[in-house]
């Protein structure tokens, strides 16, 4: 049994991951800011945290962390002469000064454990260009960014990835796809021709924390249904 936290894990992609681990046998800790989450299931504690503050108390982890996972995203589409410094600045914030602020708090717990993964989350938007994409690009770049230059500087005792996905059916990306036509035209995007799914991204993340992955460190895994490389 393995201890993990997840920031976020009270919707969509987080909330999928933290009851998979749960169910599978690993006692999941996850954080909830807007949406509380009730569980029967007495390996999954809920624990309230607002990311865009700077005081983060972790008191309520165990001494040693074998898994951190930072899901809290937005997704904002705008042409790029209507984005405000300000917009740039709140998505850095959530997205990014906030994965690196809870990181460090529970960075000593992470080195205790033999067996280490971090995963965080970017977007196919980073490596592909999409029009009015500049906002969300950003921040999951500076993720991208981060992600390889951790990977180095904590192996071999700490694995870190990242897993870029396209559009996926979650609460996040739910007036993108709010109509069956929308979601039709979105789905004929993709190699694959369909949206992903969250249980599709849980999967991956559930294998980059576990020992199946133990040689794995440094990658941006993208699971996005053909779109990063695949041209139609």
């Amino acid at each position: 049994m393995a201890n993990y936290l997840i920031i976020g894990g009270s919707s969509g992609i987080g909330k999928q991951l933290a009851e998979d681990l749960a169910n599978a046998g690993h006692q999941v800790y996850a954080t909830y800011c807007k949406t509380a989450v009730t569980t029967t299931n007495p390996l999954l504690q809920y624990h309230y945290l607002d990311v865009m503050t700077t005081s983060f108390a972790f008191d309520f982890l165990p001494d040693t962390l074998d898994g951190f996972v930072y899901c809290p995203g937005s997704i904002h589409l705008k042409p790029f002469e209507r984005i405000k410094a300000q917009d740039f600045a709140a998505d850095y914030q959530l997205q990014v000064l906030g994965a690196i602020q809870c990181l460090q708090a529970v960075l000593p717990r992470l080195k205790k454990s033999t067996q280490a993964a971090i995963v965080f989350f970017s977007t196919v938007a980073v490596q592909n260009g999409f029009t009015f994409h500049t906002q969300v690009a950003s921040s999951k770049g500076a993720i991208e960014g981060l992600c390889k230059a951790l990977a180095a500087e904590y192996a071999p005792n700490i694995r870190v990835n990242c897993i870029a996905p396209s559009l996926t059916d979650t609460p996040l990306a739910a007036a993108l796809i709010n109509t069956d036509a929308k979601k039709e035209a979105n789905a004929l995007r993709h190699p694959l021709k369909k949206i992903g799914t969250a249980i599709d991204i849980a999967n991956m993340a559930s294998f980059l924390l576990s020992d199946k992955a133990a040689w794995i460190t440094g990658q941006i895994m993208h699971v996005d249904g053909g779109m990063s490389s695949i041209k139609m």
